[in-house]
């Protein structure tokens, strides 16, 4: 590790985009921190402390959403117009040629991203800004005027393409991706706040929750890195041929499927959706309608249950890893794209039972994905009843995910600079 750290030292380029990287990351700590005028603070900070699932919307928007600072919605819109955009390549055709385009197809892509960020940016604003000015009891947004509501969300508005345009500077510097990388630095700001705190009112007698807590935390990084990195690999050969002169193929290596195909994505869209019923039973709640009004405070409730909201929020993780890795993985291409490259696998026909096999393999590796990204979404909860609270006042699983994720994607970036450097030094 220090020889690494040597060898980055000692390459200028290397160096500066990191630090650049770094300079990113502190801007958007600084932007989280300053809140938008005629915001009670306190109150909002009580209102998140009372709603575990808006918690999880907090650590997505990077910490900011506690605070109403001016990019309270954190890059949030802009991964929800990512998923959007990739859903509907896979049934529109001419988005589907476009991204079989290479780069400038890609280019495009990006672009219509960015332009769905801005309405879906003005939509979750006014969501939010109504959401909280409707909980009189925490007093956290008066009365706000036509100009002042219009200002108010076209800073919000500003701010998340603000961060957009910050991820897109780190990452063109292939220090791994912008996005992720704002994502991690808010969780990281998220996870000393809490430490803090823990630290202020720990007492002795929780030493034992505490040692439960670091056990916990640390075997549940190695899982992750585990899941991560595994593989299953399908062995593939090509068949021998003669052009002119020359033999080609003969050679055997292997298709690699992994345990996680879906990554986090899963787990967000599974957040989406179960937080959708009660954020929309808090506009109800206070309905003038007595039946309307217990119905909404039934759904608050029964959301609020950690029982209900632990199995609720685990099946929809579980459902939407196989949903999206559905989406994502198509055997029937790569069976053909082997047809056409004279590649097989051994022991199974070309075409049609090519594919089948890589289906029904990626069914009974995806159930370890699925079940292991379940564990983690709901680990909070878990971690809650063994440490006494501890645990769940200072880390999440879906928080170690994307933390431990970010930095192998970093490093493995950071490697491949390195020996790109070494190589042409030879």
């Amino acid at each position: 590790m220090l020889e690494k750290i040597k060898q980055i030292y000692k390459i200028k380029e290397l160096r500066k985009a990191i630090a650049f990287v770094f300079v990113m990351l502190i801007i958007s700590r600084i932007a989280a921190h300053i809140p938008i005028p005629g915001i009670n603070v306190s109150g909002l900070k009580d209102f998140f402390e009372s709603n575990q699932i808006l918690g999880l919307l907090n650590m997505f928007s990077g910490g900011g959403m506690k605070s109403f600072s001016i990019v309270m919605l954190g890059i949030g819109p802009y991964i929800t117009a990512s998923i959007i955009i990739q859903l509907l390549t896979m049934v529109i055709p001419s988005l589907e040629a476009l991204s079989k385009e290479g780069h400038s197809g890609q280019k495009r892509i990006n672009q219509y991203t960015k332009y769905l960020t801005i309405p879906l940016s003005f939509i979750q604003g006014y969501s939010l800004i109504v959401l909280f000015q409707r909980q009189s009891q925490y007093n956290i947004i008066g009365h706000l005027s036509v100009s002042q509501f219009v200002v108010a969300l076209v800073t919000i508005c500003a701010g998340t393409m603000f961060l957009m345009w910050i991820g897109d500077l780190m990452t063109e510097k292939n220090i791994g991706n912008g996005v992720s990388l704002l994502i991690f630095a808010g969780i990281v700001s998220g996870w000393i706040a809490s430490l803090q705190r823990v630290i202020v009112i720990f007492d002795t007698s929780k030493i034992s929750a505490l040692l439960v807590f670091l056990f916990i935390a640390l075997a549940t990084i190695v899982v992750v890195v585990i899941i991560n990195e595994g593989q299953r690999n399908i062995p593939v050969s090509y068949a021998r041929r003669i052009r002119g002169n020359k033999m080609y193929g003969g050679v055997n290596t292997h298709l690699p499927l992994k345990v996680n195909q879906a990554g986090v994505i899963p787990i967000i869209f599974a957040i989406s959706l179960i937080l959708f019923p009660s954020m929309v039973a808090k506009f109800f709640s206070s309905a003038g309608n007595g039946t309307v009004a217990a119905i909404a405070n039934f759904v608050i409730d029964l959301f609020q249950n950690q029982v209900f909201y632990g199995l609720a929020y685990f099946s929809l993780v579980v459902a939407f890893t196989y949903f999206y890795t559905a989406i994502i993985f198509h055997p029937e291409k790569i069976a053909e794209n082997l047809q056409k490259q004279g590649g097989f696998i051994p022991g199974i026909r070309p075409g049609k039972h090519t594919a089948e096999y890589l289906q029904n393999i990626v069914t009974r590796v995806n159930f370890a994905g699925a079940l292991f990204l379940g564990i983690v979404a709901v680990l909070p909860v878990v971690m809650q009843h063994f440490t006494a609270g501890i645990g769940s006042m200072i880390v999440g699983g879906t928080s170690i995910l994307i933390v431990v994720s970010v930095v192998i994607e970093t490093v493995k970036q950071i490697n491949a600079q390195l020996t790109m450097r070494n190589y042409e030094e030879l």
